[in-house]
């Protein structure tokens, strides 16, 4: 084949310059691609029409040849973009892109093993996060630490006293993980990490059992998956009240600690107000949890059993008590001390029903829930977050439905054809997306942890391929991937550590307080949010490019357990579906 004659060193900066200048630029997934998979990367400018090339990266033979799209305006932003597409690449080794009078890209790779190192990363950036233990060098490397908060003498709130737990009351809450960039626990948040978790193993159980990520567990009969599970399951059985099954809403300082590691800050900790959103996302969660872990009976005797019991105390609790809402700005007028950490507040928690009946009725079969499960399904639907919880509760159902050999139910057929809906719609915003992505199908998925949406609607995709094999589903949930590791609009792939350039200061404590040069890896930053609710300075403000790689942002540049999650689940998904 013929040889790309090398450019002008000029010409090689171009794509190489920082991210939102003037200049063209080449977007693609950071961390390479799949054989067997689409492969795309997008040109950013305005640019002519032409050719590109795909090289070998140390000979410059031309492997293969194709034209750049036509130009595109973004509907995210005042972005020109061309889209090359080389899917046809299938052979294994270490590319380059060149653009006759533009440049070459950076090196590239296509490999079997692509987004390997990520899916390990991406799940044990949660032993990065546990709370109650120290982390050692050995497994942790040069991020290792003391253990943090210890949680072993945490005091009922005023806001959650009761009769048998007045308060003041001292109770042991110790382990879970660290939520975000903060140093708190909370029900809510932890109920949508758990169950998103819980669902990738129930997806791909092969998959996951032989995966191991250098976790003090690993080597043990569990696998690694829910070994770190068990880390925050275990903490949030401790936050059911023993004597009515209520469940604390968050366990958390009086205010956030200030940018120090770990248990440095001796401040009191407290358990606060039970909320019915609480009490249902774990009844959701413990009986998801009670079906996985009964296939683990003689590992874990009692666990699955218990998981059970918690679940039918707290969702007996939440029907005694059915809209008891976490309002801290009311909470903080009627006690003390005042609460100043996350709220996790959520005034509409029919989802919240759906859910919790949906994984009660997929464990126990007991026709009780099924009331609450078809009220659901007239509930719109949208990616899962921690306020937005039907669509794990469809996940459930379809997950029930395709181990069974029973004729599907209405109810099931219902739920099956509106994923199918939803993922088409999806597939549709990638068609008109000047990226070429579901996620910018509409400037409201750049939001607080925008990249969260990306990898929830990526899930909803992979479950309309597990539900028809139609490859074009699971070729729009690796688009989103892409987008999250480089194919967008900011040149940044936002898993920390990974990528020719991904965040470097996130709005993370030990990051930041720890003195390494490096964040702690694994961990998906939110990415572009043009709320800018930090106040902190941002060059570029409009949807898809409101990014700034600073500690002050924590709107843009923040870690969190329910970010982490989907994308751990949708890493590990396309990689199990593409072997």
């Amino acid at each position: 084949m013929r040889t790309v004659p090398l450019l002008p060193a000029a010409m090689l900066s171009l794509f190489t310059a920082s991210a939102q200048t003037g200049s063209p630029r080449l977007e693609y997934n950071q961390s390479g691609f799949l054989p067997s998979r689409e492969k795309k990367a997008v040109l950013i400018g305005q640019t002519p029409e032409g050719r590109f090339q795909v090289t070998g990266a140390i000979n410059g033979d031309t492997v293969l040849r194709g034209f750049c799209g036509p130009l595109l305006s973004s509907g995210n932003s005042s972005l020109k973009t061309r889209i090359l597409d080389f899917s046809s690449l299938r052979e294994p080794g270490d590319y380059v892109l060149a653009i006759p009078g533009l440049g070459l890209s950076g090196r590239f790779m296509v490999s079997p093993h692509a987004m390997e190192a990520e899916a390990r990363a991406a799940l044990k950036g949660y032993y990065h996060l546990r709370v109650s233990e120290a982390l050692e060098e050995r497994h942790a490397g040069k991020w290792h630490r003391p253990a943090g908060h210890p949680d072993t003498a945490v005091l009922i709130h005023p806001s959650a006293a009761s009769g048998k737990r007045p308060a003041g009351t001292v109770i042991r809450s110790p382990g879970g993980w660290y939520d975000a960039g903060d140093y708190n626990k909370y029900i809510v948040n932890s109920g949508i990490t758990v169950g998103t978790l819980l669902s990738a193993y129930e997806d791909f159980p092969a998959h996951f059992d032989t995966l191991r990520t250098g976790i003090p567990e690993s080597g043990n009969p569990l696998p690694d998956l829910l070994d770190e599970v068990l880390q925050n399951l275990r903490w949030m059985l401790t936050m059911q009240d023993p004597h009515d099954g209520g469940v604390y809403h968050k366990c958390t300082n009086a205010a956030f600690d200030g940018m120090v590691m770990p248990g440095v800050t001796k401040l009191p900790r407290y358990v606060v107000m039970k909320s019915t959103a609480a009490a249902l996302d774990f009844t959701a969660v413990t009986a998801q949890a009670a079906r996985v872990f009964a296939g683990f009976r003689d590992r874990l005797p009692g666990l699955s059993d218990s998981c059970l019991t918690a679940a039918r105390r707290a969702w007996d609790w939440a029907e005694r008590n059915p809209s008891v809402i976490y309002n801290q700005d009311s909470l903080n007028r009627l006690h003390e001390p005042d609460i100043r950490t996350g709220t996790y507040g959520d005034g509409d928690i029919a989802d919240e029903w759906f859910w919790a009946a949906a994984e009660m009725l997929a464990t126990t079969g007991e026709k009780r829930f099924t009331e609450r499960v078809v009220q659901g399904l007239s509930l719109p639907l949208r990616p899962a977050s921690w306020k937005t919880v039907a669509m794990p509760g469809y996940y459930s159902l379809v997950r029930a439905g395709r181990g069974s050999s029973d004729a599907p139910s209405s109810e099931a057929t219902v739920v099956r054809n509106r994923i199918l809906r939803f993922a088409d719609s999806l597939l549709a915003n990638a068609s008109r997306n000047a990226f070429g992505t579901p996620m910018g199908g509409s400037p409201s998925d750049f939001e607080w942890g925008g990249n969260s949406v990306a990898a929830n609607q990526g899930i909803v995709l992979v479950n309309a391929y597990l539900l028809t094999r139609r490859t074009a589903y699971l070729d729009g949930a690796l688009a989103n991937l892409d987008h999250i590791l480089g194919r967008n609009a900011t040149g940044y792939g936002f898993l920390t550590g990974f990528g020719r350039r991904s965040p470097m200061h996130p709005h993370h404590r030990p990051s930041e307080a720890d003195g390494i040069v490096e964040p702690v890896p694994g961990l998906l930053i939110g990415g572009p949010n043009p709320g800018r609710q930090d106040g902190c300075e941002y060059a570029f403000k409009e949807a898809e490019t409101s990014y700034v790689d600073d500690v002050c942002s924590y709107a843009s540049n923040e870690i969190a357990i329910n970010w982490n999650a989907p994308m751990v689940y949708l890493l590990h998904a396309v990689r199990a579906l593409s072997k």
